[in-house]
């Protein structure tokens, strides 16, 4: 996978499962793993409105290449 102009793909599927997976807990397990939910939610809105993305950072430490993007 790669990360294309800092924030791709990658991002948005760790994002989508962070809250599949804690609304399954919220519902199966306990219900306060939906403040996970919410969380995961106020990051994506954070990441949308300043252009800062704290899982950027992170996987920015993982030293995932970049895919070169052609001009055409």
């Amino acid at each position: 996978m790669f990360i294309v102009n800092g924030k791709g793909s990658i991002i948005t599927l760790i994002a989508g499962i962070f809250v599949f997976s804690s609304v399954l807990l919220g519902l199966f397990v306990h219900k306060n793993f939906l403040y996970f939910t919410a969380f995961v939610g106020c990051m994506l809105m954070l990441s949308a409105t300043t252009g800062f993305c704290p899982m950027e950072l992170i996987l920015k430490l993982t030293k995932l290449e970049r895919r070169k993007t052609s001009k055409a």
